[in-house]
């Protein structure tokens, strides 16, 4: 009696996947010592006047709300008022009753 042929001949051999090396930007600016602690993630919008405002991930490129007094502002600047729009920052996100919402922005120098 003949064996069936294999369906998967090649299954033993390593595969080619892409690895991390491959994978980094080279032309993105070197993060800060702290940076893997955070969230990438850049301003959108700020409401001054409400002092909340919109982040988006530099990962998934989701969007985040943040509102104070829910969200802690940590660095050089430690104030909603010091934020612009486009300004890269790292953050951290907490469940709230109203969903998923901002609850760390860290300003880098």
């Amino acid at each position: 009696m003949s064996r069936p042929p294999e369906r998967f001949p090649d299954a033993g051999e390593p595969r080619d996947f892409p690895r991390d090396d491959d994978r980094a930007d080279p032309v993105a600016p070197p993060l800060p010592d702290d940076a893997p602690r955070y969230y990438m993630g850049v301003i959108e919008r700020v409401y001054y006047g409400s002092e909340s405002g919109v982040l988006a991930s530099e990962a998934t490129g989701r969007r985040y709300q943040f509102r104070v007094p829910f969200v802690d502002v940590l660095g050089p600047i430690p104030k909603v008022s010091g934020l612009r729009e486009g300004m890269r920052v790292g953050f951290d996100l907490a469940w709230t009753s109203r969903g998923v919402r901002v609850s760390t922005i860290r300003v880098f120098d």
